[in-house]
Protein backbone atom coordinates (compact mmCIF):
# COMPACT_ATOMS: atom_id res chain seq x y z
CA UNK A 1 0.00 0.00 0.00
CA UNK A 2 1.34 3.48 -0.89
CA UNK A 3 0.60 5.48 2.23
CA UNK A 4 1.86 8.69 0.64
CA UNK A 5 -1.49 8.78 -1.12
CA UNK A 6 -3.55 8.20 2.01
CA UNK A 7 -5.37 10.38 4.54
CA UNK A 8 -5.26 13.54 2.49
CA UNK A 9 -7.77 16.33 2.06
CA UNK A 10 -9.08 17.39 -1.35
CA UNK A 11 -6.70 18.90 -3.86
CA UNK A 12 -6.93 22.68 -4.30
CA UNK A 13 -9.36 22.57 -7.21
CA UNK A 14 -12.22 24.79 -8.26
CA UNK A 15 -14.53 21.95 -7.25
CA UNK A 16 -13.18 21.68 -3.71
CA UNK A 17 -13.41 25.45 -3.34
CA UNK A 18 -17.10 25.39 -4.35
CA UNK A 19 -18.24 22.13 -2.73
CA UNK A 20 -21.70 22.22 -1.19
CA UNK A 21 -20.37 20.67 2.00
CA UNK A 22 -17.19 19.33 3.54
CA UNK A 23 -17.72 15.67 4.34
CA UNK A 24 -16.64 14.46 7.75
CA UNK A 25 -17.54 10.81 8.05
CA UNK A 26 -15.79 8.92 10.86
CA UNK A 27 -12.72 6.72 10.57
CA UNK A 28 -13.36 2.99 10.81
CA UNK A 29 -12.44 1.86 14.30
CA UNK A 30 -13.34 -1.67 15.33
CA UNK A 31 -15.27 -4.32 13.48
CA UNK A 32 -18.19 -3.87 11.08
CA UNK A 33 -20.30 -6.70 9.68
CA UNK A 34 -22.41 -5.96 6.60
CA UNK A 35 -23.73 -7.58 3.46
CA UNK A 36 -21.31 -5.71 1.18
CA UNK A 37 -18.08 -3.84 1.92
CA UNK A 38 -16.93 -1.37 -0.73
CA UNK A 39 -13.41 0.06 -0.97
CA UNK A 40 -13.26 3.50 -2.58
CA UNK A 41 -15.78 6.34 -2.27
CA UNK A 42 -15.47 7.72 -5.77
CA UNK A 43 -18.24 7.44 -8.34
CA UNK A 44 -18.05 3.65 -8.74
CA UNK A 45 -18.07 2.93 -5.02
CA UNK A 46 -20.68 5.55 -4.14
CA UNK A 47 -22.93 4.58 -7.07
CA UNK A 48 -22.75 0.90 -6.08
CA UNK A 49 -23.38 1.73 -2.43
CA UNK A 50 -26.48 3.75 -3.28
CA UNK A 51 -27.78 1.07 -5.67
CA UNK A 52 -27.31 -1.66 -3.07
CA UNK A 53 -28.87 0.43 -0.30
CA UNK A 54 -31.90 1.10 -2.49
CA UNK A 55 -32.23 -2.67 -2.83
CA UNK A 56 -32.10 -3.29 0.90
CA UNK A 57 -28.48 -4.41 1.40
CA UNK A 58 -26.41 -3.30 4.37
CA UNK A 59 -23.25 -1.63 3.11
CA UNK A 60 -19.98 -0.27 4.52
CA UNK A 61 -18.10 2.17 2.28
CA UNK A 62 -14.39 2.72 3.06
CA UNK A 63 -12.47 5.72 1.73
CA UNK A 64 -8.78 6.38 2.25
CA UNK A 65 -9.24 10.15 2.09
CA UNK A 66 -12.52 12.02 1.47
CA UNK A 67 -15.60 11.15 -0.58
CA UNK A 68 -14.78 12.02 -4.20
CA UNK A 69 -11.10 12.64 -3.40
CA UNK A 70 -9.71 11.07 -6.59
CA UNK A 71 -10.70 11.49 -10.22
CA UNK A 72 -14.41 11.49 -9.36
CA UNK A 73 -14.07 14.86 -7.66
CA UNK A 74 -11.46 16.37 -9.98
CA UNK A 75 -12.52 15.53 -13.54
CA UNK A 76 -13.74 17.73 -16.37
CA UNK A 77 -17.36 17.34 -15.32
CA UNK A 78 -18.44 16.22 -18.79
CA UNK A 79 -21.47 13.95 -18.54
CA UNK A 80 -21.26 12.13 -21.86
CA UNK A 81 -22.63 8.86 -23.16
CA UNK A 82 -20.65 5.76 -23.85
CA UNK A 83 -18.21 3.30 -22.37
CA UNK A 84 -14.81 2.81 -23.95
CA UNK A 85 -14.39 -0.56 -25.60
CA UNK A 86 -18.05 -1.34 -26.37
CA UNK A 87 -17.28 -2.07 -30.02
CA UNK A 88 -14.71 -4.67 -28.90
CA UNK A 89 -17.40 -6.31 -26.77
CA UNK A 90 -19.73 -6.44 -29.77
CA UNK A 91 -17.04 -8.05 -31.94
CA UNK A 92 -16.40 -10.71 -29.29
CA UNK A 93 -20.00 -11.49 -28.39
CA UNK A 94 -21.70 -10.75 -31.71
CA UNK A 95 -24.65 -8.67 -32.85
CA UNK A 96 -26.93 -10.45 -30.37
CA UNK A 97 -25.67 -8.04 -27.68
CA UNK A 98 -25.94 -4.89 -29.83
CA UNK A 99 -29.15 -3.65 -28.23
CA UNK A 100 -27.82 -4.31 -24.73
CA UNK A 101 -24.64 -2.38 -25.53
CA UNK A 102 -26.67 0.55 -26.90
CA UNK A 103 -28.71 0.64 -23.69
CA UNK A 104 -25.53 0.51 -21.60
CA UNK A 105 -24.09 3.37 -23.62
CA UNK A 106 -26.78 5.66 -22.18
CA UNK A 107 -27.53 4.00 -18.85
CA UNK A 108 -24.95 5.93 -16.83
CA UNK A 109 -26.41 9.17 -18.13
CA UNK A 110 -29.90 8.04 -17.09
CA UNK A 111 -28.77 6.99 -13.60
CA UNK A 112 -27.20 10.38 -12.93
CA UNK A 113 -30.26 12.31 -14.06
CA UNK A 114 -32.58 10.05 -12.06
CA UNK A 115 -30.54 10.50 -8.88
CA UNK A 116 -30.12 14.25 -9.23
CA UNK A 117 -33.89 14.50 -9.46
CA UNK A 118 -34.77 11.86 -6.85
CA UNK A 119 -32.36 13.05 -4.17
CA UNK A 120 -32.42 16.76 -5.02
CA UNK A 121 -28.66 16.92 -5.63
CA UNK A 122 -27.37 20.39 -6.50
CA UNK A 123 -24.51 19.85 -8.94
CA UNK A 124 -24.97 22.51 -11.66
CA UNK A 125 -26.31 19.96 -14.15
CA UNK A 126 -26.64 21.46 -17.65
CA UNK A 127 -27.73 19.91 -20.96
CA UNK A 128 -25.62 19.87 -24.10
CA UNK A 129 -22.34 18.25 -25.19
CA UNK A 130 -20.49 19.28 -28.35
CA UNK A 131 -17.92 17.08 -30.09
CA UNK A 132 -15.67 19.18 -32.31
CA UNK A 133 -13.40 18.30 -35.23
CA UNK A 134 -9.91 19.86 -35.24
CA UNK A 135 -9.28 18.28 -38.67
CA UNK A 136 -11.61 18.45 -41.71
CA UNK A 137 -11.49 14.69 -42.24
CA UNK A 138 -13.06 14.13 -38.81
CA UNK A 139 -16.35 15.83 -39.73
CA UNK A 140 -17.45 12.71 -41.64
CA UNK A 141 -17.70 10.91 -38.31
CA UNK A 142 -20.61 13.11 -37.31
CA UNK A 143 -22.81 11.61 -40.03
CA UNK A 144 -22.10 8.21 -38.47
CA UNK A 145 -23.08 9.55 -35.04
CA UNK A 146 -26.39 10.78 -36.43
CA UNK A 147 -27.06 7.56 -38.34
CA UNK A 148 -26.51 5.44 -35.24
CA UNK A 149 -29.08 7.52 -33.37
CA UNK A 150 -31.56 7.26 -36.22
CA UNK A 151 -31.22 3.48 -36.30
CA UNK A 152 -31.98 3.24 -32.58
CA UNK A 153 -34.87 5.70 -32.60
CA UNK A 154 -33.00 8.11 -30.33
CA UNK A 155 -35.58 10.22 -28.50
CA UNK A 156 -33.44 13.30 -27.84
CA UNK A 157 -32.31 16.18 -30.03
CA UNK A 158 -28.97 16.23 -31.81
CA UNK A 159 -27.45 18.48 -34.47
CA UNK A 160 -24.56 18.56 -36.92
CA UNK A 161 -22.86 21.93 -37.29
CA UNK A 162 -20.81 23.00 -40.28
CA UNK A 163 -17.64 25.04 -39.91
CA UNK A 164 -19.39 28.40 -40.13
CA UNK A 165 -21.89 27.62 -37.40
CA UNK A 166 -19.18 26.08 -35.23
CA UNK A 167 -17.09 29.23 -35.61
CA UNK A 168 -20.06 31.44 -34.83
CA UNK A 169 -21.15 29.47 -31.73
CA UNK A 170 -17.68 28.89 -30.25
CA UNK A 171 -15.83 32.05 -31.25
CA UNK A 172 -12.84 30.20 -32.68
CA UNK A 173 -11.44 29.06 -36.03
CA UNK A 174 -9.93 25.94 -34.44
CA UNK A 175 -12.66 23.50 -35.53
CA UNK A 176 -14.10 22.34 -38.86
CA UNK A 177 -17.49 21.18 -37.58
CA UNK A 178 -19.28 19.77 -34.57
CA UNK A 179 -21.90 17.34 -33.33
CA UNK A 180 -24.25 18.46 -30.57
CA UNK A 181 -26.16 16.01 -28.36
CA UNK A 182 -28.69 17.52 -25.97
CA UNK A 183 -29.03 14.36 -23.85
CA UNK A 184 -25.44 14.70 -22.67
CA UNK A 185 -24.22 17.63 -20.64
CA UNK A 186 -21.96 18.75 -17.82
CA UNK A 187 -21.97 19.12 -14.05
CA UNK A 188 -19.98 19.75 -10.85
CA UNK A 189 -18.60 16.24 -10.25
CA UNK A 190 -17.55 16.62 -6.63
CA UNK A 191 -20.96 17.94 -5.62
CA UNK A 192 -22.60 15.04 -7.46
CA UNK A 193 -20.41 12.49 -5.65
CA UNK A 194 -20.96 14.12 -2.26
CA UNK A 195 -24.72 14.31 -2.90
CA UNK A 196 -24.97 10.66 -3.85
CA UNK A 197 -22.94 9.69 -0.79
CA UNK A 198 -25.29 11.70 1.40
CA UNK A 199 -28.27 9.91 -0.16
CA UNK A 200 -26.62 6.53 0.44
CA UNK A 201 -25.83 7.45 4.03
CA UNK A 202 -29.46 8.46 4.62
CA UNK A 203 -30.47 5.01 3.40
CA UNK A 204 -28.21 3.37 5.98
CA UNK A 205 -24.82 3.02 4.25
CA UNK A 206 -22.00 3.28 6.80
CA UNK A 207 -19.39 5.59 5.29
CA UNK A 208 -15.88 5.74 6.72
CA UNK A 209 -13.36 8.35 5.59
CA UNK A 210 -9.61 8.45 6.29
CA UNK A 211 -9.81 4.65 6.47
CA UNK A 212 -7.37 3.25 3.87
CA UNK A 213 -7.72 -0.48 3.30
CA UNK A 214 -4.48 -2.31 3.99
CA UNK A 215 -5.43 -5.80 2.85
CA UNK A 216 -8.10 -8.45 2.47
CA UNK A 217 -8.49 -11.70 4.36
CA UNK A 218 -10.27 -14.05 1.95
CA UNK A 219 -12.90 -16.58 2.96
CA UNK A 220 -16.63 -17.25 2.91
CA UNK A 221 -16.99 -13.78 4.44
CA UNK A 222 -13.89 -11.82 3.43
CA UNK A 223 -12.57 -9.11 5.77
CA UNK A 224 -11.26 -5.78 4.54
CA UNK A 225 -8.57 -4.61 6.93
CA UNK A 226 -7.72 -1.04 7.89
CA UNK A 227 -5.22 0.33 10.37
CA UNK A 228 -7.79 0.45 13.18
CA UNK A 229 -10.55 -1.90 12.13
CA UNK A 230 -12.03 -4.33 9.65
CA UNK A 231 -15.19 -4.80 7.61
CA UNK A 232 -16.53 -8.33 7.16
CA UNK A 233 -19.05 -8.96 4.39
CA UNK A 234 -20.57 -11.56 2.12
CA UNK A 235 -19.11 -9.65 -0.83
CA UNK A 236 -16.41 -7.01 -1.31
CA UNK A 237 -16.25 -4.48 -4.14
CA UNK A 238 -12.89 -2.89 -5.00
CA UNK A 239 -13.51 0.53 -6.54
CA UNK A 240 -10.21 2.36 -6.04
CA UNK A 241 -9.38 2.63 -9.75
CA UNK A 242 -6.02 4.40 -10.38
CA UNK A 243 -5.31 4.67 -6.67
CA UNK A 244 -5.96 1.04 -5.73
CA UNK A 245 -3.06 -1.10 -4.48
CA UNK A 246 -5.06 -4.07 -3.18
CA UNK A 247 -4.79 -7.63 -4.50
CA UNK A 248 -1.49 -7.14 -6.39
CA UNK A 249 -1.34 -10.82 -7.36
CA UNK A 250 -4.43 -10.37 -9.52
CA UNK A 251 -4.51 -6.67 -10.34
CA UNK A 252 -0.94 -5.33 -10.56
CA UNK A 253 -0.13 -3.81 -13.96
CA UNK A 254 -3.70 -4.17 -15.16
CA UNK A 255 -4.64 -0.52 -14.72
CA UNK A 256 -2.06 2.24 -15.04
CA UNK A 257 -2.35 5.73 -13.54
CA UNK A 258 -2.12 8.58 -16.04
CA UNK A 259 -2.02 12.26 -15.15
CA UNK A 260 -4.97 14.46 -16.11
CA UNK A 261 -4.92 18.22 -15.58
CA UNK A 262 -7.33 21.18 -15.59
CA UNK A 263 -7.13 24.94 -15.21
CA UNK A 264 -9.94 27.34 -14.31
CA UNK A 265 -9.95 30.99 -15.31
CA UNK A 266 -11.34 33.89 -13.38
CA UNK A 267 -15.10 34.45 -13.98
CA UNK A 268 -15.49 35.72 -17.55
CA UNK A 269 -17.37 38.82 -18.61
CA UNK A 270 -20.76 38.27 -20.20
CA UNK A 271 -19.47 39.53 -23.54
CA UNK A 272 -16.71 36.90 -23.53
CA UNK A 273 -19.13 34.14 -22.52
CA UNK A 274 -21.48 35.13 -25.34
CA UNK A 275 -18.57 34.97 -27.77
CA UNK A 276 -17.07 31.60 -26.84
CA UNK A 277 -19.93 29.49 -25.46
CA UNK A 278 -23.34 31.21 -25.44
CA UNK A 279 -25.23 27.87 -25.20
CA UNK A 280 -23.24 26.80 -22.11
CA UNK A 281 -22.15 23.49 -23.63
CA UNK A 282 -19.52 20.95 -22.66
CA UNK A 283 -16.99 20.76 -25.51
CA UNK A 284 -14.50 18.03 -26.38
CA UNK A 285 -12.50 17.38 -29.52
CA UNK A 286 -12.48 13.99 -31.25
CA UNK A 287 -8.71 13.49 -31.28
CA UNK A 288 -7.12 10.47 -29.63
CA UNK A 289 -5.45 12.75 -27.07
CA UNK A 290 -8.29 15.13 -26.31
CA UNK A 291 -8.76 18.70 -25.13
CA UNK A 292 -12.04 19.54 -23.41
CA UNK A 293 -13.63 22.54 -21.79
CA UNK A 294 -16.82 24.02 -20.41
CA UNK A 295 -18.11 26.90 -18.32
CA UNK A 296 -18.62 26.60 -14.59
CA UNK A 297 -21.75 27.89 -12.87
CA UNK A 298 -19.98 31.18 -12.16
CA UNK A 299 -18.79 31.44 -15.80
CA UNK A 300 -15.16 30.42 -15.46
CA UNK A 301 -13.66 28.50 -18.35
CA UNK A 302 -12.58 25.06 -17.11
CA UNK A 303 -10.08 23.70 -19.63
CA UNK A 304 -8.38 20.31 -19.50
CA UNK A 305 -6.44 17.95 -21.69
CA UNK A 306 -2.94 16.81 -22.64
CA UNK A 307 -3.19 13.65 -20.54
CA UNK A 308 0.25 12.54 -19.36
CA UNK A 309 0.85 8.79 -19.59
CA UNK A 310 4.47 8.71 -18.40
CA UNK A 311 3.67 8.92 -14.68
CA UNK A 312 5.48 12.26 -14.31
CA UNK A 313 3.52 15.37 -13.37
CA UNK A 314 4.37 18.73 -14.99
CA UNK A 315 6.18 21.29 -12.85
CA UNK A 316 3.42 23.80 -13.59
CA UNK A 317 -0.08 22.70 -14.62
CA UNK A 318 -0.88 26.26 -15.71
CA UNK A 319 2.15 26.34 -18.02
CA UNK A 320 1.28 22.87 -19.31
CA UNK A 321 -2.38 23.54 -20.13
CA UNK A 322 -2.65 27.28 -20.85
CA UNK A 323 -0.96 27.11 -24.29
CA UNK A 324 -3.56 24.56 -25.40
CA UNK A 325 -6.37 26.85 -24.26
CA UNK A 326 -4.80 29.86 -25.99
CA UNK A 327 -4.43 27.99 -29.29
CA UNK A 328 -8.22 27.81 -29.33
CA UNK A 329 -8.93 31.13 -27.62
CA UNK A 330 -6.06 33.60 -28.07
CA UNK A 331 -8.50 36.29 -26.95
CA UNK A 332 -8.13 34.93 -23.39
CA UNK A 333 -4.39 35.71 -23.18
CA UNK A 334 -4.92 38.32 -20.45
CA UNK A 335 -7.44 36.33 -18.45
CA UNK A 336 -6.26 35.30 -14.98
CA UNK A 337 -5.96 31.60 -14.08
CA UNK A 338 -7.40 31.12 -10.58
CA UNK A 339 -7.12 27.32 -10.19
CA UNK A 340 -4.86 24.58 -11.51
CA UNK A 341 -5.05 20.96 -10.45
CA UNK A 342 -4.58 17.40 -11.56
CA UNK A 343 -4.96 13.79 -10.57
CA UNK A 344 -4.76 10.22 -11.80
CA UNK A 345 -7.11 8.37 -14.11
CA UNK A 346 -6.99 4.60 -14.66
CA UNK A 347 -5.85 3.50 -18.11
CA UNK A 348 -6.36 -0.05 -19.42
CA UNK A 349 -4.34 -1.13 -22.46
CA UNK A 350 -7.33 -2.32 -24.49
CA UNK A 351 -9.51 0.56 -23.20
CA UNK A 352 -12.18 -1.84 -21.88
CA UNK A 353 -13.12 -1.35 -18.20
CA UNK A 354 -11.59 -4.16 -16.14
CA UNK A 355 -14.25 -6.10 -14.24
CA UNK A 356 -13.80 -9.43 -12.54
CA UNK A 357 -13.98 -11.55 -9.40
CA UNK A 358 -11.35 -12.90 -7.04
CA UNK A 359 -12.21 -16.06 -5.09
CA UNK A 360 -15.83 -15.66 -6.14
CA UNK A 361 -16.83 -12.93 -3.69
CA UNK A 362 -14.36 -10.07 -4.17
CA UNK A 363 -15.37 -7.98 -7.17
CA UNK A 364 -13.23 -5.35 -8.86
CA UNK A 365 -14.34 -2.61 -11.22
CA UNK A 366 -11.83 -0.14 -12.62
CA UNK A 367 -10.08 1.34 -15.64
CA UNK A 368 -12.36 3.81 -17.42
CA UNK A 369 -9.53 5.34 -19.47
CA UNK A 370 -10.68 8.91 -18.94
CA UNK A 371 -14.39 8.41 -19.66
CA UNK A 372 -15.54 8.00 -16.11
CA UNK A 373 -18.53 10.16 -15.09
CA UNK A 374 -21.25 8.11 -16.79
CA UNK A 375 -19.49 4.69 -17.04
CA UNK A 376 -18.75 4.64 -13.31
CA UNK A 377 -22.45 4.92 -12.56
CA UNK A 378 -23.24 2.16 -15.03
CA UNK A 379 -20.54 -0.06 -13.51
CA UNK A 380 -21.82 0.62 -10.01
CA UNK A 381 -25.14 -0.81 -11.14
CA UNK A 382 -23.56 -3.73 -13.04
CA UNK A 383 -21.42 -4.83 -10.09
CA UNK A 384 -24.44 -4.46 -7.77
CA UNK A 385 -26.39 -6.77 -10.08
CA UNK A 386 -23.51 -9.25 -9.95
CA UNK A 387 -23.46 -9.22 -6.14
CA UNK A 388 -27.18 -10.06 -6.28
CA UNK A 389 -26.52 -12.94 -8.71
CA UNK A 390 -27.44 -11.32 -12.04
CA UNK A 391 -24.25 -11.70 -14.06
CA UNK A 392 -25.27 -11.02 -17.67
CA UNK A 393 -23.78 -7.54 -18.08
CA UNK A 394 -20.93 -8.16 -15.65
CA UNK A 395 -19.83 -11.26 -17.57
CA UNK A 396 -19.70 -9.32 -20.85
CA UNK A 397 -16.84 -7.30 -19.41
CA UNK A 398 -15.34 -9.96 -17.14
CA UNK A 399 -14.99 -12.29 -20.13
CA UNK A 400 -12.68 -9.90 -21.98
CA UNK A 401 -8.97 -10.66 -21.83
CA UNK A 402 -6.69 -7.95 -20.45
CA UNK A 403 -2.94 -7.83 -20.99
CA UNK A 404 -0.86 -7.20 -17.87
CA UNK A 405 2.50 -5.62 -18.68
CA UNK A 406 5.28 -7.51 -16.86
CA UNK A 407 7.71 -5.63 -14.66
CA UNK A 408 7.19 -2.49 -12.61
CA UNK A 409 4.33 -0.03 -12.92
CA UNK A 410 6.87 2.59 -13.99
CA UNK A 411 7.89 0.42 -16.94
CA UNK A 412 4.23 -0.09 -17.86
CA UNK A 413 3.64 3.66 -17.86
CA UNK A 414 6.60 4.20 -20.20
CA UNK A 415 5.26 1.59 -22.63
CA UNK A 416 1.84 3.26 -22.60
CA UNK A 417 3.43 6.69 -23.05
CA UNK A 418 5.37 5.40 -26.05
CA UNK A 419 2.18 3.99 -27.57
CA UNK A 420 0.31 7.25 -27.00
CA UNK A 421 3.11 9.18 -28.72
CA UNK A 422 1.97 7.53 -31.95
CA UNK A 423 -1.54 8.89 -31.45
CA UNK A 424 -0.26 12.36 -30.56
CA UNK A 425 1.68 12.45 -33.81
CA UNK A 426 -1.36 11.14 -35.68
CA UNK A 427 -3.53 13.90 -34.17
CA UNK A 428 -1.11 16.53 -35.44
CA UNK A 429 -0.86 15.23 -39.00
Amino acid sequence: MDYRLQKQEHTRSYYAATANEKTDYPELVGHESVDVCIVGAGFTGVAAALTLAERGYSVALLEANRVGWGASGRNGGQMINGVSGLEKLRKKHGDCVADMLWDMKWRGNDIIRERVRKYDIECDLKNGFLEVAPKPTQTAWFDDFAEERRQHGFAFDYEIWDREKTRAMLGTDAFHGAFLCHRDGHLHPLNLCIGEARAAHQLGVKIFEHSPATGIEHGARPRVLTANGAGAADAVILAGNAYSRLEPRYLNNLVFPAGSYIIATEPLADAVVNEINPLDLAVCDVNEVVDYYRLSADKRLLFGGACNYSGRDPDSIKSYISPRMLRIYPQLKDVRIDFEWGGKIGIVLNRIPALGRIHGNVYYCQGYSGHGVCPTHLMGEIVSDAVAGTMERFDLFAGMKHFRIPGSQWMGNQIIALGMLYYKIKDRL
